[in-house]
């Protein structure tokens, strides 16, 4: 059981900067591949960014040259900075892990509570 927590969410200017972070506890055996995602209102949640454990990063293609996505295997987090914010980022931003437990090679999932960004004069 992977529990996670994010931090750094809030209300910034177009054109400001935001770095999301997120830290992964609990019990397991590994963690894969670790990613963000948002949801604005009226939206499904969409893939922001993800990294693998060697550092493979990808992103859509509405967030790539401003966002950066980060990981620190002997910290378990994942960070997710955010830069020359754009009003269309608004939305609420979810940590995603995949993970394997001590007792189960199958893969599982796990997902923070979300943190709220907001992009407005």
């Amino acid at each position: 059981q992977v529990q996670l927590v994010e931090s750094g969410g809030g209300l910034v200017q177009p054109g400001g900067s935001l770095r999301l972070s997120c830290s992964a506890s609990g019990s397991f055996f590994s963690i894969y591949d670790m990613a963000w995602y948002r949801q604005a209102p009226g939206n499904q949640r969409e893939l922001v960014a993800s990294i693998t454990r060697t550092g493979n990063t990808n992103y859509a293609d509405s967030v790539k040259g401003r966002f950066g996505i980060s990981r620190d295997n002997s910290q378990n987090t994942v960070a997710l900075q955010m830069n020359s914010l754009k009003p269309e980022d608004t939305a609420v931003y979810y940590c995603n892990a995949a993970y394997t437990q001590i007792t189960d090679w199958r893969k599982n999932e796990a997902w923070g509570q979300g943190t709220q960004v907001t992009v407005s004069s």
